[in-house]
């Protein structure tokens, strides 16, 4: 079936992602995103709407004028260090607009909503293996705005029709294996990306924050999701709901990780280049190892990854970077 979908950020890496697989479906979709992280040339589907996510007059009319029956929430700002630095931009931004959003939703009588979340809201767990019943306890306001608005999004359900699904994820890399959208983020803190970037010149070095975890080579260990699998399980989960399914939270990952060592022996092998990587003491908050305990999003949506393969993954960032290269030259 054919649903008329709302995609919020849907010009930024993950978001654009999920709108070419909903364009590729058949969908019909509008895209809001204020391209402050976005970009406008990769929304390849549906109509991009240029503006705020807190725009309360936009969203009614959007939702309304497109007679819009489901949300995608990708909007948020999304760097740990800048929540710590101005925590009220990010309750602003993240949790006050999803607040906006879920007040206009339910005006409008939207019947679905898939929620980006977040890891960040398990804080520093006990265990490696993170599920779904994991306390949740953030250390960053990052995680705590998107706990806060995991918390209204499970309340407005109670009270309401509107039937959701949270999808926490771990870490996202990867690009489109075709080359046609990625990671364009500008000065991105995410490990694979960073990687790349060294690799094609546009970064001098990578540091590694802590070379004294209890783990195998002692670098911290992550679950890396690829982005393609990460936006299929958003739309695995539209169809879980279709089906009646009821409201749920599931982390999005592999069940396994990889070391930061590892992750840049995968890159090294895959641009040919050493990389050079500078030694720093630990971060505060980074947690040795962290991994989604992944089964419960293979059983409720039946998802199943095609691309968990950390060559894999490296492999399309670094296609992506040196195509980003390539365009500055």
């Amino acid at each position: 079936m054919t649903r008329r979908i709302l995609v919020t950020g849907g010009a930024g890496y993950i978001g654009s992602h999920v709108v070419r697989q909903l364009g590729e479906a058949g969908q019909y979709i509008v895209v809001l995103d204020n391209l402050t992280k976005g970009f406008r040339e990769a929304v390849l589907y549906g109509e991009l709407v240029v503006g705020d996510t807190g725009d309360r007059d936009l969203v009614s009319r959007l939702l309304v004028e497109h007679s819009i029956d489901t949300v995608m929430h990708f909007a948020a700002l999304t760097i740990v260090p800048d929540s710590v630095a101005d925590p009220l931009e990010y309750y602003r931004n993240n949790t006050c607009s999803t607040r906006n959003l879920l007040e206009c939703s339910a005006r409008a009588g939207v019947k679905y909503f898939v929620f980006s979340s977040t890891a960040a809201v398990y804080g520093m767990p006990a265990e490696p293996l993170a599920t779904e019943d994991t306390p949740t306890v953030p250390i960053n306001p990052y995680g705590t705005s998107k706990l806060m608005s995991e918390w209204m999004l499970r309340d407005l359900a109670i009270a309401s029709d509107l039937r959701y699904v949270a999808l926490r994820y771990f870490n996202v890399a990867g690009c489109d294996p075709e080359g046609r959208i990625g990671q364009s983020t500008p000065a991105a803190t995410l490990l694979i990306k960073v990687a790349c970037e060294v690799a094609v010149g546009k970064r001098d070095s990578l540091s590694i924050f802590g070379t004294d975890y209890p783990t195998t080579d002692g670098t911290g260990v992550r679950d890396y999701i690829h982005v393609e699998d990460l936006a299929d399980a958003h739309l695995k989960a539209l169809n879980y709901l279709e089906r009646g399914g009821e409201s749920t939270t599931l982390n999005c990952g592999y069940g396994h990780g990889f070391s930061v060592r590892e992750v840049i022996e995968a890159v090294e092998k895959a641009s040919g280049e050493q990389l050079a990587v500078v030694e720093s003491p630990r971060r505060a908050g980074d947690p040795p190892s962290l991994i989604a305990g992944a089964d419960r999003i293979r059983s409720v949506l039946g998802w199943s990854p095609r691309y968990d393969d950390i060559d894999l993954i490296v492999n399309t960032a670094l296609l992506w970077e040196r195509k980003l290269a390539a365009r500055s030259d």
